[in-house]
Formats: C-alpha cells, structure tokens, sequence
C-alpha cells in the first residue's frame, strides 16, 4: 500500500499516526504541495479533488483521511484503534464526522489567516475572518473540553481514531492563534496524545519537511 501525503497537512497527519500505530505496512510518497504537484494530472486520476491523503492499495484507491483511517484499521488483525461493536463504532465515527463537519473547520481559519497567508503572500490575517473563528472554535471547543472533563480518551476507554483524527486537526490549533487556553481538559487529553510514539514520529516527519 501507499499513501500520498503531505506531513504539514493535518488530514494525512491523522492518517500518518493510524499507520504507525497501527504498525501498518504502508509506503509514504511524498507530494509536493508546495509546487502544485498535487494538481498535475497524473496526481488527479488518483484524486480528483485534488487533496491528499490519497490511499493506493492494489487497483484500489481511497481519498477522504477519515475514510482511509477506517479501512486501514480493518485491514489490521487485532486492533483496537477500531471498536468492532457496533455502538463503540458509532461513537468513534461521531467523532470523526463531528471532526470534519465542526472541529477542523474552525481551526482552519485561525490556520489559514495566521500561518498560511503568510507563507504565502496573501497579506494580513483578516479580523472578521478571526471573529468568525472564533465563535466557531470556542462553539465547539467547549462541546469537546467538557466532554474530556473527566475522561483519558476521546472514545471509550482507549485510545481510537477519534484521538487521532482530532488530535491532528488540534495540533493546527496554537500555530494558528486560537483561543486553546481556555479549555484546561481539552489540553490536557492532548498532552496526553503528544506522548505516543505515534505522534512524536508524526512530529518528526513534520518537521523534516
């Protein structure tokens, strides 16, 4: 199998840690965002939207990270990252749908408006932009802050998908300036996430890049 990614991106981040703790056996090509590449035609047979992760698995090709999680742990014997009971599953899947759907969103624009545009010469972060991230993260901040109030894992008893799924959309969260002291549980649980090997090679990686 490989996955075509990006290390800086916190999509293929979450499925990056999935393999590893998975112990998956998965090649990671790299793809250089910074140059367009994942625009160039022979990227977009693979992915249309031209985003990455994308998972190539024989004649199989998955995209969307979430999805890519779920199929990587079903192809592993014996994990845990992935309940098999169906009310577990659900649970863990709420989590990453509300991650996608609410969480990640919100974190996005403190990303894009303090650090991307910067990077790459659009100017000023814009104030209304920040307000609008602002209402949102600690809208959904909070849900999850009090959530962890008196929990280890997102998810059950153990660590799952959902960990890793929001712990990658989270890492964005500092770097960008938004509001992450306010939530003491939130922060806690992360750094709790940022002591598995998972992370600290996902990190590595990152920086490396």
């Amino acid at each position: 199998m490989r996955l075509y990614q990006h290390p800086m991106s916190a999509n293929a981040r979450a499925v990056i840690m999935t393999i590893y703790q998975l112990n998956a056996p998965v090649e990671l090509v790299h793809v250089s965002l910074e140059t367009g590449e994942q625009t160039r035609p022979e990227f977009l047979k693979l992915n249309p939207n031209h985003r990455v992760p994308v998972l190539e698995d024989g004649e199989f090709v998955l995209w969307e990270s979430r999805a890519i999680m779920q199929y990587l742990a079903d192809q592993t014997p014996g994990q845990t990252l992935y309940p098999t009971d169906a009310r577990a599953r659900a649970d863990v899947n709420r989590w990453l749908f509300w991650t996608a759907q609410h969480f990640a969103p919100s974190i996005s624009i403190f990303f894009w408006e303090n650090v991307v545009k910067g990077m790459i010469g659009r100017g000023a972060a814009d104030p209304v932009e920040l307000k609008r991230g602002t209402t949102l993260f600690n809208e959904f901040a909070a849900v999850l802050d009090a959530h962890m109030a008196d929990r280890q894992w997102i998810s059950g008893d153990s660590l799952t998908l959902a960990d890793l799924s929001i712990a990658a959309a989270y890492a964005c969260a500092a770097p960008g300036k938004a509001p992450v002291a306010w939530y003491a549980n939130l922060q806690r649980w992360f750094a709790r996430v940022q002591t598995l090997e998972a992370w600290q090679r996902s990190e590595q990686l990152a920086r490396a890049a």
